[in-house]
């Protein structure tokens, strides 16, 4: 887990202790959807698969989660978002994702939805 004062791993130029660390933690929730994406790559980024499981909508969320250690995330890019905000109970984040892995250097591209409810943003699925 990075330091506090270490730079935040979903490269928003924030320290992770003011950026994604209090959401992996548990004292804060995200406050948008774009939010909960930087926060759900850093714990990719990081191996936290418990915070991966809880910020996942119950619909769709898997009973377990192996995340593979080989597996290095590099770079968080939004490219666009629908909604998402503080006041919306839905929203599409657009992202580019970059890690490397034993078959080198790749980038997954989606365009994930999420929903709020009782005030918690959850990652329901990739949009089709």
């Amino acid at each position: 887990m990075p330091s506090p004062g270490d730079r935040c791993p979903c490269r928003s130029g924030e320290v992770f202790g003011a950026c994604c660390g209090p959401l992996l933690d548990g004292r804060a929730a995200a406050p948008t959807a774009v939010q909960l994406m930087r926060s759900r790559f850093t714990a990719y980024a990081v191996g936290a698969d418990a915070y991966l499981l809880e910020s996942w909508h119950p619909s769709t969320r898997p009973a377990s989660l192996e995340l593979d250690p080989g597996t290095t995330w590099r770079s968080l890019e939004i490219v666009a978002t629908e909604a998402g905000g503080p006041f919306d109970t839905t929203g599409v984040v657009e992202f580019i994702a970059r890690y490397r892995d034993a078959d080198g250097a790749g980038r997954l591209h989606e365009r994930s939805r999420f929903v709020r409810e009782a005030g918690r943003w959850r990652y329901v699925d990739a949009a089709g």
